[in-house]
């Protein structure tokens, strides 16, 4: 699911190829995107038979707060076949070494009924490729592959999945009559790469993203108030978690484009100066994180899971 995907950054292609030995078939929901945004193309370039490109327009009107994200997630599941239904957002990558365990666990848990989805690790990469962020406002793990049954839709704004018994098809924020999935866990790694693009391009990505979440009109007032005005702050990147491992053999064309290493901060303040500070920036959530690394060993306090695990 994408719109703008390659003019405002987002990795698709690579999201698309990193998973696509493992499906049988792979929905690509394209937005109505603008003249110069080459998503398209790229997905083509591919030439793959397993790939169908689906075009969609966007009604934020009709689904605001982010949950037209959600509708364009539910409308790819609608067109999908098959037991195992794999969700990649156009900036998370599967490394290659995961695929052979994803697919065995799917094949292990098939008959499980009781098993609604699966559950995956996450890394969220920040600035460049070698940071990660780990605090407190950062989910540590979500659910990417579900039953493909008619009960299960995309909730809120798409980030995870709930079973909506008679869902109206609008409200993808209703929390009542809502119930988590119950997941088992499997063992592999999203890489999620959404904070990783030139200052400038992550300043666009969020104006746009804010739109879908907060409609025009906001924007326009945070645009005259020049909330936009200067490419994006990452902070003092030094301050964040190392990330030594290796990445997705699909990300390395995409990693080689990586130019903007000069426009990152890797000293003073440890906060973003942007005008709208980022939640993990908040005093709150800073000494929270602190606690949790510093003193429970990495243990959340108060953790948000919107699944059931099960001991699988």
């Amino acid at each position: 699911m994408g719109k703008n995907a390659l003019k405002l950054y987002y990795p698709m292609r690579p999201s698309v190829e990193s998973i696509l030995p493992l499906v049988d078939e792979f929905v690509v929901v394209l937005g109505d995107s603008d003249e110069n945004d080459l998503t398209r193309t790229e997905i083509e370039a591919i030439e793959s038979s397993k790939i169908r490109l689906v075009d969609t327009v966007w009604d934020i009107e009709k689904y605001p707060r982010g949950m037209e994200h959600a509708h364009q997630t539910d409308l790819a599941k609608e067109l999908c076949s098959g037991d195992w239904l794999f969700y990649l957002q156009s900036d998370e990558v599967v490394h290659e070494r995961d695929l052979e365990a994803i697919r065995l666990r799917c094949e292990e848990l098939l008959d499980d009924r009781e098993v609604e989805g699966l559950l995956f690790r996450y890394l969220h990469f920040w600035g460049d490729y070698e940071h990660v962020q780990d605090g407190h406002c950062w989910y540590r793990k979500e659910i990417r592959i579900v039953r493909n049954h008619p009960e299960i839709h995309s909730w809120e704004s798409a980030q995870s999945f709930r079973r909506i018994p008679g869902f109206d098809g609008l409200n993808y924020r209703q929390q009542e009559g809502t119930y988590k999935l119950k997941v088992a866990e499997v063992d592999a790694e999203i890489f999620h790469y959404g904070w990783v693009r030139p200052p400038r391009v992550m300043q666009d990505k969020i104006k746009a993203f804010r739109i879908n979440h907060r409609g025009r009109a906001k924007v326009a007032e945070q645009v005259a108030a020049h909330h936009f005005d200067r490419a994006f702050d990452y902070g003092n990147i030094s301050r964040c978690t190392p990330y030594e491992g290796s990445h997705p053999a699909v990300m390395r064309p995409w990693m080689n484009q990586f130019d903007w290493e000069a426009q990152l901060r890797f000293s003073g303040p440890a906060k973003s100066l942007n005008p709208v500070r980022s939640k993990h920036d908040l005093l709150k959530y800073r000494l929270i994180s602190w606690i949790e690394k510093g003193i429970l060993g990495g243990r959340r306090l108060g953790e948000f899971k919107n699944y059931i695990s099960l001991p699988r």
